[in-house]
């Protein structure tokens, strides 16, 4: 059965790919990008790369010719990315995929102020209407944003400015939302349930902060602020308001409207979901933050 991944050439599709191959399905791969000559070394590994724009819907039907499963991985313009996700759902349906499996977000409402989950929630409605089968993998937070891209800038300034007043998450490893989408491409009985794929713990800032110091040595307090302290912080270094693609500023690929709504988001209490769906899905229990900094935790010494 072949399986199209898109923007395979990014962090979660290479490692989608990666743990596809070690189950021996390299011919069964069909990768899109948009910059094929990235995924040069899929190629040589017997994967078929084809070329592929959400920005160019002609060029889709082609590069998702002969697949029966997608992995539609999120593009990376929060907040203007429907109509990308769109083109993807319609050339699939189209050509023949009959289960699409979908990096969705946790907490989607209507109410919740967190622009990503209006990008996910209208991209939920076009898969579920689209005739196919699928299967929504609701990720939480990434703790690997957290700890290894911010945590950095956390330490050196000694300061984690937040507006999330005390709201709760279960950030979880992107490797485990890898597994567990993998554990759904690749098994049966997936079709037409929603997955939250979380960490095992909920917490606050201040409590991964008091995780940080304890175990680096190196003293992150965290200081409360308003949402329009946020956008002045994001403002000064240099972070869009509005989604610029694969723009990275101090390591942070996101714009502000993003950041600044997905604070409010926890403040507000929407994404306080905890749930054993990884250990469900892959056969392990999600890896904790507390891992997640222990395992970098010389890394964070060192800044």
């Amino acid at each position: 059965m072949k399986i199209v991944i898109t923007g395979a050439s990014g962090q979660y599709g290479r490692s989608a790919t990666d743990k596809l191959i070690a189950k021996g399905l390299a011919k069964d791969l069909v990768l899109i990008s948009r910059t094929p000559t990235k995924l040069a070394d899929r190629a040589a590994q017997g994967c078929d790369v084809r070329y592929g724009d959400f920005d160019k819907p002609e060029t889709l039907a082609a590069a998702m010719a002969g697949a029966q499963k997608m992995l539609l991985i999120s593009g990376t313009r929060v907040g203007a990315r429907v109509v990308q996700h769109k083109a993807a759902i319609d050339a699939a349906a189209a050509g023949g995929v009959k289960h699409i499996v979908y990096t969705s977000f946790v907490g989607i409402h209507p109410d919740n102020p967190a622009v990503v989950t209006r990008d996910h929630s209208a991209t939920e409605d076009l898969i579920m209407a689209s005739g196919c089968s699928w299967t929504m993998m609701r990720d939480a937070h990434y703790a690997d944003a957290m700890i290894v891209m911010a945590g950095p800038n956390f330490i050196r300034s000694g300061q984690w400015l937040t507006s999330s007043a005390g709201g709760r998450e279960a950030m979880v490893w992107r490797e485990d939302c890898v597994d567990s989408a993998v554990a759904v491409l690749t098994g049966t009985g997936h079709e037409n349930k929603i997955y939250n794929i979380t960490g095992p713990d909920l917490q606050t800032f201040e409590e991964v902060a008091e995780l940080i110091t304890s175990i680096t040595g190196r003293k992150v307090e965290v200081v409360q602020t308003s949402d329009e302290g946020m956008y002045a912080m994001w403002d000064a270094m240099g972070i869009p308001r509005k989604p610029v693609d694969d723009q990275y500023v101090k390591g942070i690929p996101w714009n502000s409207e993003d950041m600044v709504t997905f604070e409010a988001s926890i403040r507000e209490g929407w994404l306080e979901v905890a749930t054993d769906d990884v250990e469900k899905l892959t056969g392990h229990k999600a890896r904790s933050v507390r891992q997640m900094i222990e395992e970098n935790a010389q890394m964070l010494r060192s800044v």
